[in-house]
Parts: structure tokens; C-alpha cells; sequence
């Protein structure tokens, strides 16, 4: 069989998942030629958090999405419950960006929402392509080279490649993208599906381990727990024993609602990989989602993030495709504005997910029971509308540390 025509769209995107799908999605929703392509047959589950914090659901909102994700039955959330050590208590965010509660929707339902409009945008989405190789002009990324489900060759040329292909990105790869910032990633997650229970959001840390949970499709709950990663092998010689006694000493009342539920599906287990930036722009190429920056899942952060920057990416890419600025000049802003923003929560997420929190931190918990002003706050920060300097200034937290000397 040939190979696909020589035409050179506009942008080529590798991976049709959170990142992919949206970036797609909103440039040709600018009236640009898009490909998406993913090695992928959807639908197809991945392994995730799932869980969709107020900034990214605004965005669903601005794009005309959010309706559809409420349509598919994911219950909503609108509270926490945490602990750590001696210190237990619940609440939840105000509203953020005008969005008063998150969603944790499963992957294989979120991912094809975003793919179905990406479609309706306009864009020529594939899947079962497995890139291999990009075509090249000199120093300038021009292309795709490939497979396609049938093993057959596919050659596609672009004005720009953007990997968002996950944090093992062949795009990046390819191209010599350099890491930074590098964080070791120090425990790994095994969760799965109950059905049966009534639960918000839960998080609860223990002894170099953390359980929880929070509802998502289907009545179904997602329950999980994290480990570091020297108990890895030990863990999985007795997957669903290990499972139970971190509950057990963890969150004794959790176990005791799981023993009310059933298991509807099996374990799945993944050790994080590290914690990292990457140079995310060259010539005729950018990288976004965890191809690009990639951190600890602890937080939730991820999917809300890859929105954001996939927000972020478009914008400066029609910048430099409509020739309002050189495309590299657009990139290498777009580049320097993500590091900005989100390392005062990359700093805080590699910080949480050791599980050791500082005196400061645990001294701040035990004390938030008595505030719903500031445990509105605590969950206000964790879901990244308020940054960790606010929360903890000397002046915010007078009146929490020492109610009777005021502020």
C-alpha cells in the first residue's frame, strides 16, 4: 500500500489522550489542519488518578464540554475527609473559577468525550498509529513516520509536531529532549473498584503510605493506596492481603467500610517514574501533558494540568502559525510560562507524596478543625488555587496557631 499523501497540514499531534485530544481540538476549533494520531484502539483505560480538580472542569465549562461530563453520570464531589498521624479533618474548597465541587471520571469515558469533540473540530483523529520516526528538513522537525493497525506505512508532514505522548514520549525521545528539574519518583500505587459504597473524597496518610478514595462512573468508588517503592516486591507476592492491612493501619474505619462494599474489578499496580521538566520546543516541534513536565500524581494535579497547558500551547501556537510572532519565539514562551506556573505545585506535590510532612504542616492540621475558614483554605491549596506562600504566611495563620492573641 502507498503511503499517505504528501500534504502538509498544519500540526501533527502524536497521542489522542487528555493533553493530545485537547491541544487538537482547540487548533482546529482556529481553523488549522490537525492530525492526531495514537499507537491506541479506543476506548481504552489507562492508569490514572482520575480525578478532575476545579481549574481543569472550568475549562471542559469554556469549551462546552462540562455538560456533557455531568450527562455520563459521575457523581460529584464536594468533600474531603484527611488525616495525617493524630490530625483528622474534612471539608472542601470555595469555589474555583466559579466550579464548587470536582469529578473523578474514569479515563476510557473522559478520553473519548475529548477525542468526540476533537472529531467535531475537525480534526483527522487515528488510532492504531505507532510513530517510529520523524521526517526531517535539516535542524526542522516536518513530519510523521510510521505504522498504522495494519502494519502499513504512514508518512505525514506537518508545519509542527507536538508530542503528547505520554511521560515516555517517543516525540521526545526523538527529538533529544532534554530533562530537568528532576525529582526521583520514591513509591508506587495499587488501586481498584468497589461498588457498594457511599463515600466523598478521602486521603489519608500513614506510615510511608497513604490510602483513600473518591467516587467516580458507574456507583462505582475508586479505592487506592501508595506505598514506597522497597515494599513493591513484598506487595505484590500478596496483592490483596497488603492491600487490606495498609487500610487497616492506615485508616481502620476505611477498612472497615470496604468489608460493606465488593471488588468489582482487578488490582492495578504502577510505580511512578520520576518527577521531571522537559525542554518541550525546537525546531518544528513542542511537547505537552507529561511528555513535556510530568509530577507525582499524589495531588490530582495532572489531568487539570495537562488542560491548562494544552490551553497554553494553543494559544502560543497559533501566535506563531498565524505569523502574529516567529513560532519559536511563541514556544519558547510557552515553554517558560508553564515552568513558571506550576512550580510552586510541582515544588509541593514531590514534597506531599513522601508522606513525611513538615512540624509546620502537621502542626497547621491538628488546628484546622477549629476553622472552617482555613481548612476552606487547606483544600482550596490542594487543589491549586491558592499557593502554598498565602496559605502558610505568618499573618494568615495567626489567628489559626493562636486563637486567643488574634491577629
Amino acid at each position: 500500500m502507498p503511503e499517505r499523501s504528501k500534504t502538509v497540514h498544519d500540526v501533527i499531534v502524536v497521542g489522542a489522550r487528555c493533553a493530545g485530544a485537547t491541544v487538537a481540538m482547540l487548533l482546529a476549533r482556529r481553523g488549522y489542519r490537525v492530525i492526531c494520531v495514537d499507537q491506541a484502539l479506543f476506548p481504552k483505560d489507562a492508569v490514572s488518578t482520575h480525578m478532575l480538580r476545579q481549574s481543569g472542569l472550568a475549562r471542559l465549562r469554556d469549551w462546552g464540554l462540562l455538560d456533557r461530563l455531568k450527562a455520563t453520570g459521575c457523581t460529584p464531589i464536594h468533600s474531603i475527609t484527611m488525616s495525617y498521624a493524630d490530625a483528622h479533618f474534612s471539608g472542601f474548597s470555595d469555589p474555583i473559577d466559579g466550579i464548587a465541587e470536582t469529578y473523578a471520571p474514569r479515563r476510557f469515558v473522559l478520553d473519548a468525550l475529548l477525542q468526540d469533540a476533537a472529531r467535531e473540530a475537525g480534526v483527522d483523529l487515528r488510532e492504531g498509529v505507532t510513530v517510529t520516526d520523524l521526517v526531517r528538513d535539516g535542524e526542522f522537525v516536518t513530519g510523521i513516520v510510521g505504522r498504522d493497525r495494519d502494519g502499513e506505512p504512514v508518512t505525514e508532514h506537518a508545519r509542527l509536531v507536538i508530542g503528547a505522548d505520554g511521560y515516555a514520549s517517543t516525540v521526545a525521545q526523538l527529538t533529544g529532549a532534554q530533562k530537568y528539574d528532576v525529582i526521583p519518583g520514591e513509591t508506587f500505587t495499587a488501586y481498584s473498584y468497589w461498588s457498594g459504597l457511599t463515600m466523598q473524597s478521602q486521603l489519608r496518610i500513614g506510615d510511608k503510605q497513604a490510602v483513600g478514595g473518591w467516587p467516580t462512573h458507574d456507583g462505582k468508588t475508586l479505592i487506592w493506596c501508595v506505598q514506597y517503592v522497597d515494599r513493591f516486591a513484598p506487595f505484590r507476592a500478596d496483592v490483596e492481603g497488603n492491600f487490606a492491612l495498609a487500610f487497616k493501619e492506615t485508616a481502620p474505619d476505611l477498612a472497615e467500610l470496604l468489608d460493606t462494599g465488593e471488588r468489582e474489578e482487578r488490582f492495578y499496580i504502577a510505580r511512578y517514574p520520576e518527577n521531571f521538566y522537559r525542554e518541550s520546543h525546537g525546531p518544528g516541534w513542542a511537547l505537552v501533558g507529561d511528555a513535556g513536565y510530568h509530577k507525582d500524581p499524589f495531588t490530582g494535579l495532572g489531568i487539570s494540568d495537562a488542560f491548562t497547558y494544552a490551553d497554553l500551547l494553543a494559544e502560543r501556537v497559533h501566535e506563531g502559525l498565524s505569523a502574529a510572532r516567529p513560532l519559536d519565539e511563541a514556544l519558547a514562551e510557552y515553554q517558560a510560562q508553564r515552568d513558571r506556573s506550576s512550580k510552586p505545585m510541582y515544588r509541593f506535590t514531590c514534597d506531599s507524596s513522601r508522606l513525611v510532612l513538615p512540624d509546620k504542616h502537621v502542626e497547621v492540621m491538628r488546628a484546622l478543625p477549629g476553622s472552617a475558614t482555613h481548612t476552606q483554605q487547606w483544600f482550596r491549596m490542594m487543589a491549586g488555587g491558592l499557593s502554598g506562600r498565602e496559605f502558610f504566611a505568618e499573618d494568615n495563620l495567626a489567628s489559626l496557631l493562636n486563637p486567643q492573641g488574634g491577629r
